[in-house]
């Protein structure tokens, strides 16, 4: 018991008070230990700071499709023949592909 004792008193003052060695360890159960520990924490806001991405993205790819839905409806010629390369029975369509 003695030898316990010395080595107890070798310890630094903090990790001697019981209420510091209890906190120590439930700070560790919380951030190592937990269903919520820090690293799930990490990938959760990771997951969602993606898919805020993914929505932003979609909401302007969303906003692209009106645009072009109401600019076939205001000319419906020429998507027809932009996109689909349909013509006249008298013209000639000359594809022109840049590099």
């Amino acid at each position: 018991m003695n030898t316990l004792q010395m080595l107890l008193n070798k310890l630094p003052g903090p990790l001697r008070n019981r209420y510091f060695f209890t906190l120590l360890c439930f700070f560790a159960l919380m951030v190592f230990f937990d269903r919520h520990d820090v690293l799930t924490q990490f990938r959760l806001q990771r997951m969602v700071n993606k898919l805020e991405d993914d929505k932003a993205y979609y909401t302007k790819k969303i906003e692209e499709a009106k645009q072009e839905r109401l600019d076939m409806d205001a000319n419906k010629e020429r998507f027809a023949r932009e996109r689909y390369y349909m013509k006249q029975q008298d013209e000639d369509v000359y594809i022109i592909v840049e590099e």
